[in-house]
């Protein structure tokens, strides 16, 4: 897995872009800036633009290839972000977050579950988790995403994993997607943002 990122990323363009995920770049220009974490960043199109927004931003991603072109993005942005090579197993930290967000991070369930509960650990009360995934349904996609469909999300299994949530927002749609080459067209996806109570 970890070859396979460091191969994707290793070409000179930004594979999903450089501008940020939409419903991220919603939730930053309407909210006050806090600390926010990244699991899965990638090329750091999202830390970037959160770190010029005024948030503290942590990211990580298991490609090593990824992280030196986002650190890359953000010196040529003037941004300051922390950005750690690991696995989502092997994430560790000792902060708490207002704000964690994961942008098309998609893992084999046993891994999801294990991780995402974990994320409810890291999160400050009243901090909130965002994301958005590729629903079941983008399997009939060529737009992105996992072609194992045990590793596109549905509703419920969300909303059972971060049980014990608010949830503010969840809805599943299908947007024509505009993120580099690799998010390129129509697709399923799933929004949800959930806050610890």
């Amino acid at each position: 897995m970890h070859n396979l990122w460091d191969e994707r990323y290793k070409r000179t363009e930004y594979i999903y872009g450089t501008q940020p995920n939409q419903f991220l770049k919603d939730y930053i220009d309407k909210n006050k800036p806090g600390n926010l974490l990244l699991p899965g960043d990638g090329e750091g199109r999202n830390s970037v633009y959160a770190a010029k927004s005024g948030w503290e931003v942590t990211a990580f991603d298991s490609s090593s290839v990824a992280r030196v072109k986002a650190l890359k993005l953000a010196r040529e942005m003037n941004v300051t972000i922390h950005y750690d090579e690991s696995s989502v197993t092997d994430f560790r930290t000792n902060h708490q977050f207002d704000l964690i967000s994961l942008i098309f991070l998609h893992l084999e369930p046993e891994t999801r579950k294990f991780f995402h509960k974990k994320l409810i650990d890291y999160l400050k009360p009243q901090g909130q988790i965002l994301l958005e995934v590729f629903s079941k349904e983008q399997i009939n996609y060529p737009t992105g995403g996992p072609k194992n469909p045990d590793m596109l999300y549905s509703i419920n299994e969300l909303k059972d994993d971060f049980k014990g949530l608010t949830i503010g927002f969840l809805e599943k749609t299908t947007k024509v997607l505009s993120e580099g080459t690799h998010h390129n067209g129509q697709a399923e996806t799933i929004r949800m943002l959930v806050t610890k109570k």
